[in-house]
This record gives structure tokens, C-alpha cells and sequence, in this order.
């Protein structure tokens, strides 16, 4: 019997953690990775060194994999389109990853489906966002740029016209919108397969440090059995109007008035289900791997009440094995996630995941855990 190859573009650590969830299904992988340190580089065997900007790049990768996949949004939705004529299977495809790729083209499709939305509209210099500041009434706003941005980079909270030059400088468009009256941050994670199966992961709640998510609770605490429902059920509509194939993260203002807003969309593994690895019957990881070869997905429901998700990020101590000891001593069900990355300030090396009945028994052992790796505990 010959398994299936999955060819993944991109090298990080969520290449890495599907190929992990793959290995048991028999499933191969093939990484087209930047530099040979990247994490999923580190790990897997058949790795291509190249630029996925460059299309003979791309197509020459492509031959011998059944299906092509992501880490991340940024390959050319031109260059897609070509391995599509070549008769190879992109999933997501195109005209899907398009909305995750572009800011602008997000949110003017979400409008065309009735999707809730902050107010917004592309801009076109700092007086354009100055009157657009006057027209959801006043500043601050949020700048961004349609193209590139992640964990807070390339957003700019803008309180002045003057503030609003900086975003116009990347020479690509600026999309503004307004600033959010919201209580918390929520993220709905689904999957689903090209014949149209879904399953959805219970509504987390996402907390942001500086731009970066930090900690992840799964299921959001206090969040209403409607309003869940509703996230669960907006996302599965996104997810079937725009023909995602695989999982689709998306991420939420919970509003101070109880209404739902989307933020963002991200159409592969997601830092805000990263707690499913041991939280849920079957991680996003492994579901992301059964839709692209479009498998029977699995159970998404969770293992324990709760489960919490904390980013380990590099600080001022490097040697995190060290830190081993304390940790799993301290707490042996402690589940711990390293990225195979070099330690510099700030930068996502790791996570750890708890889970159990008590919320702040839970929480507390994920942050502590974190904070031990990091160096900013040290007791």
C-alpha cells in the first residue's frame, strides 16, 4: 500500500506539529522550509531549501506530493493558481486562502456574506484615516496592512493623524477599522473536508500580551450556551461560503453589548488551538492532516472540563532543559511543547498544556510552567 505525501509549505513550528500528528497515521510529509534550523526541518526527513516566493520553487516541490498545504498565508495566490493547472491538489485552495492572505479582501467578502464585522474600509494616506477616524467617531483607530502582519506586527493603534503615517510606509494598502468596545478576545477552530464534513472545537477564550496570544482557555469561561453557538456556527458558515478545506481559526471581539465581531482569519493550525494537542479527542493537528487528504474527521470534544494553553516565549534564561526538573517534579501532568527554536526575547519557543476540573488550579499550573521555562519564575 503507498500512503499519501503531504507536501507543507513552511518550516515553523506548526509544520513541526503536524507532521507529529501525521506519523501515526503512516501519513509522509515533505517540508519546503527556509533554512535547515527551521522547527519542522529539524524533524522531518525529506525537506526542500527554497524561497516559496519563487514559482519553479514551488512547482518543483510539488511533484510527488498528493496534496499541498500550509503554515502560513503568504505564499502568492498567483503561483497557487499554477500548481492548481498542474494538477496538483492546494488545500487550502486559492480562491479559499486569498481571504487569509488579504486583509481587505477579508473583510469586503465578509460584508458580501453578512458576516459581523467592525466598521472599516481600505484608506489611502493619514488624512484619509483621519476622516475615517471621524466617521466611526473618532480616534483611536487600528491601521493594518492588508498583507504580512502577524502577532501584532503590522497593526498600529493610532490615536492621531499623526500616528497614522507609520503603516503607510510598507507600500502596500492600509486597512482601518474601528477600535472595539470588547470584554475579551475569542477564537472558534474548526476543520473541514473537501467533501464538506466539519466538526467544531468548543469557543476559547485568547488572551493578548503585547500583541502575542499568551494564554488560551478552553472553553471560554462564562461564555453563554447562545453566544457560543453562535461563534461555533459563524465559523462553519465562513468556512463552507468561502470553501475552506482544512482548519479555519476564527478569531473574535466579544463585545461589551454581547454581540460577536471577527477579527481575523487563519486557515491552518492556529496558536489558539494549540490546547486540542492534549485537551481534545482528536487535536487540531490531526484534523487538519484528515481534511487535506479528505479522511473522516475526528471528535473534536475536549478530554477534561478544562484545559489551558500558555506560550512559553524567550527571555533572559536560555537553557530552558534546565528548567525541566522544577517543571515536570512540580507538575507531572504537565504537558510540555518545545519548537526546536533559539531563545531570543519575546520570540514563541514553546507551550505548555494543563488541564483538570479546577479553572484556577489549571491556569495557574499552565502559567507558572510558562513563566519557569521563561526565567521570570524561578521558585
Amino acid at each position: 500500500m503507498t500512503f499519501p505525501v503531504v507536501g507543507m509549505v513552511g518550516g515553523g513550528q506548526l509544520a513541526r506539529m503536524t507532521h507529529e500528528a501525521g506519523i501515526p497515521l503512516g501519513i509522509r510529509f515533505k517540508i519546503l522550509s527556509d533554512t535547515p534550523q527551521d522547527s519542522a526541518a529539524q524533524v522531518v526527513s525529506d525537506v526542500v531549501i527554497g524561497d516559496y516566493r519563487d514559482l519553479e520553487t514551488l512547482r518543483a516541490f510539488a511533484r510527488g506530493c498528493d496534496v499541498i498545504t500550509f503554515d502560513h498565508e503568504h505564499v502568492p495566490i498567483a503561483h497557487l493558481r499554477v500548481l492548481e493547472a498542474d494538477g496538483i491538489p492546494v488545500r487550502p485552495g486559492p480562491d479559499a486562502l486569498v481571504h487569509a492572505a488579504d486583509k481587505g479582501v477579508m473583510r469586503a467578502r465578509l460584508d458580501e456574506i453578512g458576516a459581523p464585522s467592525p466598521r472599516h474600509r481600505i484608506v489611502s494616506d493619514p488624512a484619509d484615516a483621519a476622516a475615517f477616524a471621524e466617521e466611526v467617531g473618532g480616534f483611536p483607530v487600528i491601521l493594518k496592512t492588508v498583507r504580512g502582519g502577524y502577532d501584532g506586527k503590522g497593526v498600529w493603534f493610532v490615536r492621531t493623524q499623526a500616528d497614522a503615517e507609520a503603516p503607510f510606509k510598507a507600500g502596500v494598502p492600509v486597512l482601518a477599522e474601528e477600535k472595539v468596545d470588547y470584554v475579551r478576545e475569542l477564537a472558534a477552530n474548526i476543520v473541514r473536508s473537501p467533501h464538506g464534513q466539519a466538526v467544531s472545537y468548543p469557543v476559547v477564550e485568547s488572551i493578548q500580551v503585547d500583541g502575542v496570544c499568551d494564554t488560551v482557555i478552553a472553553p471560554a469561561p462564562n461564555l453563554s450556551e447562545a453566544l457560543a453557538g453562535e461563534a461555533q456556527a459563524l465559523a462553519l458558515r465562513i468556512a463552507k461560503e468561502l470553501d475552506v478545506t482544512g482548519h479555519l481559526a476564527v478569531e473574535l471581539f466579544e463585545t461589551t453589548d454581547g454581540r460577536i465581531l471577527v477579527n481575523e482569519l487563519a486557515m491552518r493550525p492556529h496558536n489558539s488551538g494549540h490546547w486540542t494537542q492534549d485537551g481534545a479527542i482528536t487535536s487540531q493537528f490531526a484534523n487538519h492532516v484528515r481534511a487535506v487528504l479528505d479522511l473522516p474527521l475526528g471528535d473534536p470534544r475536549p478530554r477534561a472540563r478544562w484545559t489551558v494553553m500558555a506560550n512559553v516565549l524567550g527571555g533572559d534564561y536560555p537553557d530552558m532543559y534546565a528548567a525541566y526538573l522544577h517543571c515536570m517534579a512540580h507538575d507531572p501532568q504537565l504537558k510540555i511543547h518545545m519548537y526546536g527554536k533559539d531563545v531570543k526575547q519575546g520570540r514563541k519557543v514553546g507551550h505548555v498544556n494543563t488541564y483538570g476540573d479546577d479553572l484556577d488550579d489549571v491556569l495557574e499550573r499552565a502559567r507558572h510552567a510558562a513563566g519557569y521555562l521563561r526565567g521570570s519564575i524561578t521558585e
